[in-house]
Order: C-alpha cells, then structure tokens, then sequence
C-alpha cells in the first residue's frame, strides 16, 4: 500500500491505463469523469450506474473488464453498498476500484471480507481517502497445499468426491 498526493481522478485514469479495458463500468461522479475519457478515447463499451439506487441495473447488460466506484458507496446503507459490490464481484467484473473517504462508516475488515485488498491512501483537499482494488486474477491465490502430491489418498484425486 502506497500514500499518493495525486487526485483519485489520476489514479483511476492510471488503474484504467494499465487495465485497458473494453468494457467499463461506472459510479459516481469523479469515476463517470475519468471513465468519459477512457471512452472518447479507446472507443470502450461505456456503463454507467446511478449513484442513488446502483443496484437497481444489476447484473450489468455485459460484464465489465472494470468497475470504478467513487462518491457512492459513503452514501448507501451497508448492506446496498455490500451488495453493489458483492454482485459486480459475483457477476464477474475482472477488476474493481473503489474509492473511500477514510471517515466513512466502511472499514478495512469490510473491504478484505468482500475479497479487497488497501492499495494506496490518497490526500485531497476534503480529507482522506483510501483506494481498495480487487482484481479477479489475484484475489484467491495458488495454494502449495492444494494438490494430489500434498492429500492422503493422492491416487484418489479427481476420481471421486464426497
């Protein structure tokens, strides 16, 4: 995890930038903002949702490669904003970036149980805010553990479940 001085404009701008995606969601104020630039000029599939009811329009009409979220989730009761998220995670958005303000009711924990990880905390001029990302790539990472030569019957993998 990082501190950054740039605005989160500029950091979703370079999250999309390596990204490249195709297909773009967006919430929010400042992720419509950036996402408007990625498609006038990359040419993507533009989605965006309302910042008042996101859920209403889930799942997407086509899954997003990203999702950016910003100025949405501090406004929502817990379990809409949870659900926001836990459906674009479930429905299969490849990479996911939200923006926090850090005095916000959300915490840590509640990022890292839908599957986030902290990736840099950003300073502006109305306070803190916290950038959580979850990339579908490396969320759930290989396990050593997790293969015939490390079971008690390796000879029985993948012949049989119970």
């Amino acid at each position: 995890m990082s501190t950054s001085a740039d605005s989160p404009a500029k950091v979703l701008a370079r999250i999309i930038d390596t990204s490249q995606p195709q297909t773009l969601l967006s919430c929010g104020s400042t992720a419509n903002d950036v996402a408007a630039v990625w498609k006038q000029q990359a040419g993507c599939q533009l989605l965006t949702l309302d910042t008042k009811d996101p859920n209403a329009h889930l799942p997407p009409a086509q899954t997003p490669d990203l999702a950016l979220i910003t100025d949405t989730l501090e406004h929502l009761p817990y379990e809409e904003g949870a659900l926001l998220l836990g459906q674009l995670r479930n429905y299969g958005a490849h990479q996911i970036a939200v923006v926090m303000p850090q005095s916000s009711d959300w915490g840590f924990t509640d990022f890292i149980a839908l599957g986030f990880q902290r990736h840099a905390e950003l300073e502006t001029e109305n306070g803190a805010l916290t950038l959580y990302t979850y990339n579908l790539d490396t969320y759930n990472h290989k396990r050593a553990w997790n293969n015939p030569d490390n079971w008690a019957n390796p000879h029985m993998w993948g012949k049989s479940w119970w």
